[in-house]
C-alpha cells in the first residue's frame, strides 16, 4: 500500500508540473514554461488516460502508465538532453531564450530549470511506477 500510495503521489505531482505547461507560467519577462497546449496537450491527455486507466483497472493500469512514462520520457530525453549533447544549438538556444536557466550558455543548449524539472519528475514518476509493478507481481504469484 506505502508502494501505491507513492506512485499516485510521484505521478499526480508529475501531473500538477505539466499542467503549468498547459497554461504557461512566466514572472515578469522570465518565463517558467510557454502555454503549449497545441504542441503538448495529445501527451498531457493521454498521461491523464494512463492515471486513470491505472486507478480504474490497476493490474493493466501499471502496465499502461510504465510504458507511458517510458515512452514521454525517451521523447523527453531526446528533443532535450540529445541536442545538449550532440547539437545543433542555435534553433533551441533562440526558442528557450526567455527561460529560467539553472546553467545559462549562449553557446550550448542546455536544458531550462521548468524541463529539467519535468525530467526528474518523470524519472520519479516511473521509477515508482516500475518498482510498484515488480513488487505487485511477485507478491500476486
Amino acid at each position: 500500500m506505502k508502494r501505491k500510495k507513492l506512485l499516485i503521489r510521484a505521478n499526480i505531482l508529475l501531473l500538477i508540473w505539466f499542467f503549468l505547461d498547459m497554461i504557461g507560467v512566466t514572472f515578469g519577462n522570465k518565463v517558467l514554461v510557454s502555454r503549449a497546449w497545441r504542441d503538448d496537450g495529445i501527451f498531457f491527455v493521454i498521461y491523464i488516460v494512463a492515471i486513470v486507466w491505472f486507478l480504474v483497472k490497476e493490474k493493466s493500469g501499471k502496465f499502461v502508465l510504465t510504458t507511458w512514462l517510458s515512452i514521454w520520457f525517451a521523447t523527453q530525453l531526446y528533443f532535450h538532453w540529445y541536442f545538449t549533447i550532440f547539437g545543433p544549438w542555435e534553433g533551441k538556444i533562440r526558442y528557450f531564450a526567455d527561460a529560467i536557466k539553472l546553467i545559462p550558455s549562449t553557446t550550448v543548449y542546455i536544458p531550462d530549470l521548468y524541463h529539467i524539472v519535468l525530467h526528474i519528475l518523470i524519472l520519479i514518476a516511473l521509477y515508482s511506477t516500475m518498482i510498484y509493478s515488480v513488487k505487485s507481481c511477485k507478491e500476486s504469484v
